[in-house]
């Protein structure tokens, strides 16, 4: 059995949401793992695991836009902190743990001392999809695009070997890269998807002038999460958080309306729902997202909602469903397959994919 260091970035639930599924397997396969994690990984991970408090990065939004502003202040300040911990980082879980491997989900602390203590280094996570897929991307996000593989090479170098989770799959462009579906937490693989009238709408950011749109579709009742409110307006219900109810709704919803983050887009998808998706603009991976949805015909992407752009969703939800029963489902066995075998006797081969690229 490995000694492993797993960094989780805390940016977003899905880096969470892929490690309380991947953590429990590494350390039923008897090995010995120390976390690494920051903001929602680490309140997350904390009381189930031995989780190390690192930092990092964040990417700060303004009404669904990104805020360039915002985000270098907030990471410079984030960047004075990071250093001091990177310090008792590098003391306590690399000189003294001694780990075999470093697996990441887009963690760049760990990855840098993957590097610097010359430790066989895994990705794990759907970001290097954009790296190392050959992807069809429209001509208006190919910046956005080039931006993006350089901020990922960036925060993670050198990557040993990545495991990629994507629900559009496209060539990969080396040897190194291997793609699996989503791995989908095992609420939403237990719940059963029921034919129900309501729409699911999920905004964590304040977006007060999107509803009045809604109200239009008299027809349609609208549960909508993630605004901090509860009541009944017409024919919106504003939901309080609830980890069960959402599930639950989402489950019998005949529709997602939400911004194009890869968790829910894939939660959905599995579950058999039709998606709507308004990407954070200036949020590349999201506009991509929103791309693939219209290029696989499970769903509608689009920069800004108008009555138009709505009612022609819900026109089409029929023919989405037709599409998503093809849709390539997953519990996530054959990702965790690869990484056993990346991880056996003594992560016999990870060091291997290791030499080669010394």
């Amino acid at each position: 059995m490995a000694r492993i260091v797993y960094g989780v970035s805390g940016e977003g639930s899905g880096h969470t949401s892929r490690a309380l599924e991947i953590l429990p397997h590494l350390i039923g396969q008897g090995h010995e793992v120390r976390v690494a994690g920051y903001d929602r990984s680490y309140r997350d991970l904390k009381d189930r695991f031995d989780v190390f408090e690192t930092e990092g990065l964040t990417i700060a939004q303004v009404d669904n836009e990104v805020s360039i502003k915002r985000t270098i202040t907030d990471n410079l300040t984030r960047l004075a902190r990071g250093h001091r911990k990177s310090v008792e980082l590098k003391k306590q879980l690399f000189k003294e743990f001694r780990p075999e491997a470093v697996i990441t989900d887009f963690e760049p602390m760990t990855a840098y001392l993957a590097n610097y203590f010359d430790v066989p280094l895994i990705t794990l996570d759907n970001q290097h999809r954009m790296r190392y897929m050959d992807l069809s991307v429209p001509q208006r996000l190919a910046g956005g695009m080039h931006l993006t593989r350089a901020i990922i090479r960036a925060m993670i170098p050198r990557p040993d070997v990545s495991l990629v989770t994507t629900f559009h799959f496209s060539p990969v462009t080396n040897d190194r890269t291997f793609a699996f579906p989503p791995l989908i937490r095992e609420q939403i693989r237990q719940a059963v998807p029921l034919p129900e009238e309501h729409i699911i709408v999920y905004f964590t950011k304040r977006f007060d002038r999107f509803f009045p749109r809604l109200k239009r579709f008299h027809r349609e009742r609208f549960l909508v999460y993630g605004q901090k409110r509860e009541g009944t307006e017409g024919n919106l219900v504003f939901r309080p958080f609830s980890r069960e109810g959402f599930v639950n709704d989402l489950a019998s919803a005949k529709a997602v309306i939400a911004s194009a983050g890869f968790t829910l887009i894939t939660e959905a998808l599995h579950l058999g729902k039709p998606y709507l998706a308004l990407p954070t603009r200036g949020q590349y991976e999201q506009e991509l997202n929103a791309h693939m949805l219209d290029e696989m015909g499970y769903g509608k992407g689009c920069l800004r909602m108008g009555a138009e752009t709505l009612g022609d969703f819900l026109y089409r939800i029929p023919y989405y469903e037709e599409a998503l029963r093809s849709y390539r489902r997953s519990d996530g066995s054959e990702l965790k397959a690869k990484l056993d075998e990346l991880l056996a006797d003594g992560c016999k081969l990870a060091r291997e994919y290791h030499r080669a690229r010394a």
